[in-house]
């Protein structure tokens, strides 16, 4: 169980913050992103590429679960609070637990107060804080232990393979693993296949514990000719990502950073550039049209990339600047505007 009853209190009162938005109307939560943050870090899969099997109705009376009945007793017992047994209604296989909420009468969806709702789970409170950065800390070493175990004519389902053992073996659910060794590199997501790592390869990792997502991305094998460029034009959205700051001026300064670097100035436009984490991979991805403000202990997962070269951490904007949570001290490191960066890490010998 990873819920924090102070958080949890926390939370309930941002989210009544929000139902005043709609005249304190009841407030339906169906999103994994939603349901797992307010309830502090339950698991709300089973089926990593299915719906959540709970959803929750918030309304002045207190919070409602409703659940899918195959998965109440286990979530009772591993993941809810003592006091979430007695709000749970347990629903029918065969129903949704997001239809069956939404039959319990008038209520907001998320749709309706999408903006609200990232601005209340932006700032990470103390215990989840404290989760993000064991798992990214974590997550970091999984890729170290996999690039060592690499080599060359390690193909890049091998790479794979590596990187979702360990992901798994701490706890950690492997949404996205890629992989693009060097006949591959021209490709944003490169999903792995049978080729050779070669002389220079790229692993990608997205990794889930207690709702919260970890994202990297890492270079094994030769140094690449733009990694310097890719690290300033990185030092650019950083400096931006300030408390405070508005998503699309911060977005707007690391796309302008392209030419700067010595990148086509358009490139920005061939591959997304990351923006806000936490609950969801990018919450939302930054795309230039979207005001919501960068708030103080918030995650952020900035990825810009040009052909055969791309860099990704997750991070934590503080009061004093930017705070890098995918750190392995057994990473090679270069220093870039006061800030540690992953190096390429050569194959090792043998």
């Amino acid at each position: 169980m990873s819920s924090s009853p102070h958080d949890r209190r926390i939370k309930r009162e941002r989210v009544a913050a929000v139902r005043r938005q709609v005249g304190d109307a009841p407030l339906l939560l169906t999103s994994h992103e939603a349901v797992s943050w307010y309830l502090d870090g339950v698991r709300t899969h089973v089926s990593l590429a299915g719906p959540p099997v709970l959803a929750v109705r918030v309304d002045d009376r207190g919070d409602t679960l409703y659940v899918a009945v195959n998965e109440a007793e286990r979530l009772i017992a591993e993941e809810l609070l003592p006091d979430d047994a007695d709000s749970i209604v347990r629903v029918p296989w065969q129903i949704p637990p997001a239809v069956a909420a939404g039959e319990a009468g008038p209520a907001a969806s998320e749709s309706e107060l999408a903006g609200a709702l990232r601005a209340a789970r932006a700032a990470l409170l103390p215990a989840e804080t404290d989760r993000y950065r064991a798992l990214c800390r974590e997550t970091a070493e999984a890729m170290t232990d996999a690039a060592a175990s690499l080599g060359p004519h390690s193909t890049e389902r091998d790479a794979a393979a590596a990187l979702a053992a360990g992901l798994v073996a701490r706890g950690i659910d492997p949404l996205v693993v890629l992989v693009a060794g060097a006949q591959r590199l021209g490709f944003r997501h490169p999903l792995p296949t049978d080729a050779p790592l070669g002389e220079r390869a790229m692993l990608v990792v997205c990794g889930r514990r207690h709702g919260l997502i970890a994202n990297a991305t890492r270079w094994v094998g030769a140094a690449g000719d733009d990694d310097e460029k890719i690290l300033a034009l990185e030092a650019a959205f950083f400096a931006a990502t300030r408390p405070g700051a508005r998503l699309d001026d911060v977005f707007a300064a690391g796309c302008a950073a392209y030419g700067a670097a010595g990148f086509d100035v358009d490139q920005w436009q061939r591959h997304h550039q990351g923006g806000p984490t936490g609950y969801a991979g990018r919450d939302p991805r930054a795309t230039g049209d979207n005001g919501d403000l960068v708030h103080e202990n918030q995650a952020f997962a900035w990825n810009p990339s040009a052909p055969g070269v791309k860099v990704e951490d997750t991070v934590l904007v503080t009061s004093t600047g930017i705070e890098v949570l995918t750190v392995d001290s057994r990473w090679p490191v270069v220093e870039v505007a006061g800030l540690s960066r992953p190096d390429a890490r050569a194959w090792s010998e043998g």
